[in-house]
């Protein structure tokens, strides 16, 4: 059971989510999104993912999270992305335990704890600032197909700049974060009606053939497979929802 809606932090999602009695497992798709998880009573921050990710489901298990914009999670937790690169942590693990333990109290006595995590992220982000805008001009660009090289032209950056930029507030360099989205982009498409050939010229494969590969590399299951499960989130918890502690996209 999900339930997602957009948060007051721009770009975020505030969402929920319940394992059932019978859930069994949940495939978490790769999406560049860093996510703050209220679970068991704790913080945990899961980091972005490189390739999809299966998560054994926990009966009545709650979850609350905040899925950030790709990019600002790093930036409002005060860490490098590539060091959170397909991990799920505690935030005991990057802040000092004294701070962590005082909000978890606030969480736990709080009558809606998502919407006490909630302003825990917006005040973050009052105190910390909005991300640098060449972030969101690199997400822009290369989630609109734009090559890496005029991508690092676009927004004044060196090739070498713009891979550990890419880095620091995306977990992993142009390259992949720019397969990780056409893919993402591609299943919404396919998930919406369209047919997998035109979802696939649509986002610049060479053919549905080479989506299919790409799917497979990055989501570790057939094409047909996640285009007849109906997205969680991910794009959402995180891009489009997850019923576990992840940072992205999720199907059953």
């Amino acid at each position: 059971m999900y339930r997602e809606r957009p948060s007051a932090l721009p770009g975020a999602v505030l969402w929920w989510s319940r394992d059932l009695a019978g859930d069994t497992e949940r495939r978490v798709l790769p999406d560049g999104c860093v996510d703050l998880i209220w679970v068991d009573g704790a913080l945990l921050v899961a980091g972005p993912d490189t390739v999809a990710k299966l998560y054994p489901g926990r009966p009545d298990a709650s979850y609350n999270g905040v899925r950030f914009t790709p990019g600002a999670g790093p930036v409002l937790l005060g860490v490098r992305a590539a060091d959170l690169r397909d991990l799920r942590v505690p935030l005991t693990d990057l802040w000092p335990s004294a701070r962590v333990r005082r909000l978890e109290e606030q969480i736990a006595e709080a009558t809606e704890q998502g919407a006490a995590l909630e302003t825990l992220t917006v005040e973050l982000w009052r105190t910390r600032g909005a991300p640098d805008p060449r972030t969101r001009s690199v997400l822009a660009l290369l989630a609109s197909g734009t090559p890496v090289a005029t991508t690092a032209e676009e927004v004044g950056l060196g090739a070498r700049q713009l891979h550990r930029h890419c880095l620091d507030v995306f977990g992993y360099g142009p390259k992949t974060l720019a397969r990780i989205l056409r893919m993402n982009r591609a299943l919404d498409l396919g998930r919406s009606g369209t047919p997998a050939a035109e979802a696939a010229a649509v986002t610049g494969y060479a053919d549905q053939a080479h989506l299919s590969r790409e799917v497979r590399a990055l989501a570790g299951a057939p094409l047909g497979v996640l285009l007849r499960g109906r997205p969680d989130q991910s794009g959402s918890v995180a891009n489009r929802s997850t019923t576990v502690p992840s940072g992205s996209s999720t199907t059953a």
